[in-house]
């Protein structure tokens, strides 16, 4: 019976009480059974086999050694391909590891495989993949619903006991959404405290890695062993890395949590509402002080991000036209027929709508008017958050509008799709560490998660609030 607790199979690896190849086959024949829900891009049994092998003749004593995680199929893998879930980069094999990657394969951690996504991480669903979508572990067979995006396929992969951890990226909330549609723990670090250095960009002021895992002491586990300095990226926070495990507590009297107004939003369904309520109540019984907060400039957070990440991404993607690597169109006769039937046969439609948006933003005459303006309104978001935090430690919302909804329910409407992240965009852009934990359920019996967040650089007391609401929940 394989364990949800990362904790834990490390220390029954470290006793004995199972081998790491026995743990890994384990693994690999559950994969093979839920091959339907299309979580993996990437899945080499003799790949993880041959890693099974390496480390059964390592004595070394990693902290990670044996522990099989997956990895989103955004991040850069020396023995596996990386596609960002895009046509553009089906048949890309890197030369070289993520930092993030590295580190955790410095730490012993076993890759069972790569998990799809949204195409280059744009999309709150993972419906916009080049391979498929990928379906969430908790759907009844009558009614498939999705997973949450872009990290939906990393998100599916822990929901359904597939790996004991696995990393993603946030960019306005693409651990934290995927993580409550699935009922398990997401958590986004501070801005410029996981290199993103090897992570195919998106947008590069947004872009965070993080982790998912089933329980909050994982998560502080799985993060210390992401986080670090890397001088590759010019993003990268020199600072030293706590040790988020052993510093976890549960005790939270005397602190302040703060409660923004602006996220009570006129027809936010009941259960997401009663969920927060509930919380609420559980940090007052702790002894935690509640107070009501204004973040003013919320209500613009969602235009403002979706003006600033189209334009990174549309700046960013440029880099894939057919020269040097990639998908090449065959269907060429000019240089410009070259760039324009490659990326036009090479991207889908939301990468597509994106890299318009972000070229119209940046164009002659409307850089002013809308990248600009957007730019200054993210300086008044993220001083809101520093205002607020003068007076409180932790600020609680929920962390989505509603529960898992239908798969290929809101394909067609990307604005509606897109309100999908209005509880996680302003944290993204204010660059603040965020976890979702579950804290409830609907009336379908699905998941609702709660989003802490915090100041930057103090995941230790997002870590610990998320600990107090998971063991009050439990």
């Amino acid at each position: 019976m394989l364990e949800k607790s990362l904790k834990k199979t490390i220390e029954n690896l470290q006793n004995n009480k199972i081998s790491i190849r026995e743990l890994n086959q384990e693994y690999i024949d559950k994969i093979k059974t839920k091959s339907e829900l299309n979580i993996f891009i990437h899945f080499d049994e003799q790949k993880i086999l041959d890693q099974v092998s390496e480390l059964e003749n390592d004595n070394s004593n990693k902290k990670l050694k044996g522990i099989p995680l997956a990895i989103k199929d955004l991040f850069c893998t020396k023995k596996m391909p990386t596609t960002a879930a895009s046509k553009i980069l089906e048949n890309f094999n890197p030369t070289y590891e993520s930092f993030v990657t590295q580190k955790l394969l410095d730490d012993g951690a076993i890759f069972v495989g790569k998990t799809n996504l949204d195409e280059f991480a744009m999309g709150s669903a993972t419906d916009t993949s080049y391979f498929g979508n990928t379906i969430n572990p908790l759907s009844k067979e009558s009614e498939p619903l999705a997973p949450g995006g872009s990290s939906g396929g990393s998100a599916a992969a822990v929901a359904a006991d597939l790996c004991l951890g696995a990393t993603g990226t946030d960019t306005g909330g693409s651990i934290r959404q995927p993580a409550s549609f699935c009922g398990v723990v997401g958590i986004k670090p501070t801005y410029g405290l996981c290199s993103r250095w090897g992570i195919a960009a998106f947008a590069s002021s947004l872009d965070q890695a993080g982790v998912f895992t089933h329980n909050v002491e994982d998560a502080a586990i799985l993060l210390e062993s992401t986080a670090g300095f890397d001088k590759r990226d010019s993003t990268s926070a020199n600072i030293k890395i706590p040790n988020y495990y052993d510093n976890l507590t549960d005790n939270l009297s005397g602190k302040t949590i703060g409660i923004p107004k602006e996220y009570s939003i006129d027809g936010t369904p009941e259960e997401v509402s009663k969920i927060w309520e509930d919380a609420i109540k559980v940090l007052e019984k702790k002894g935690v002080k509640i107070k009501n907060i204004s973040l003013p400039h919320t209500k613009y957070a969602l235009p403002t991000y979706y003006i600033i990440a189209p334009a990174e991404a549309s700046s960013n993607l440029a880099r894939y036209d057919g020269v040097k690597y990639g998908y090449r169109s065959d269907e060429i006769s000019s240089l410009d027929e070259m760039y324009e039937n490659t990326r036009g046969q090479g991207f889908g439609k939301e990468v597509k709508r994106r890299i318009l948006i972000g070229t119209y933003v940046l164009s002659a005459g409307y850089y002013d008017a809308y990248y600009l303006k957007a730019q200054r309104v993210r300086k008044l978001i993220a001083n809101d958050f520093n205002e607020a935090f003068k007076e409180c430690d932790l600020i609680v919302t929920p962390t989505a509008p509603s529960a898992a909804f239908p798969l290929n329910q809101e394909q067609d409407d990307p604005i509606k799709m897109y309100l999908n992240d209005v509880f996680t965009v302003p944290a993204s852009l204010a660059g603040l560490p965020g976890i979702s934990i579950p804290f409830g359920k609907d009336k379908n019996d699905l998941p609702l998660g709660i989003q802490i967040l915090g100041k930057h650089f103090d995941e230790q007391q997002v870590l610990n609030g998320a600990l107090l609401l998971e063991r009050s929940y439990e």
